[in-house]
């Protein structure tokens, strides 16, 4: 070893980091545009496709701890975007499900998200874009890296 750092540049993380910085920033710019962080989002769109879920469900599909979950369902019910309901089993449990105007928002959220991924993305060709993303999706499940990000 010659005891010389590698260059900053010479790491694929380096640039990993370059390249998900941007796009998370821009991406977190607009959807606080619409009133929500990056993480409400995730909150969001996870309901989107169930009827009513436990809040120990979605943490564990959030991988956030139950006390994180309550936080962020807090913050998403003084914004009327989630409703909480008894789960029915003696009504001492509750259930997290989008309000009417959540319903409405997340399809919103979810072309920002896509109009993002063009911004940033829209000059690889088709082949070179699916060639990043079964990498990056081997290496994530090389990792066992399954749950959303969030920040």
């Amino acid at each position: 070893m010659s005891g010389i750092p590698a260059d900053l540049q010479s790491h694929l993380g380096y640039w990993l980091r370059m390249v998900s910085n941007a796009v998370s920033y821009s991406f977190a710019r607009k959807v606080e545009a619409e009133g929500v962080t990056v993480a409400e989002w995730v909150f969001l769109r996870m309901l989107y496709d169930v009827e009513a879920i436990s809040p120990s469900a979605l943490a564990a599909r959030m991988g956030m701890t139950r006390g994180a979950i309550s936080k962020l369902g807090d913050r998403l019910v003084a914004k009327e975007l989630v409703l909480r309901s008894g789960d029915g089993a003696g009504g001492r449990g509750q259930r997290l499900l989008l309000s009417t105007s959540a319903r409405s928002l997340v399809p919103r959220l979810a072309a920002l998200a896509d109009a993002n991924d063009a911004d940033f993305f829209g000059s690889l060709s088709a082949a070179e874009r699916g060639a990043m993303e079964q990498l990056l999706r081997k290496i994530a499940r090389d990792r066992s890296l399954n749950q959303p990000p969030t920040e």
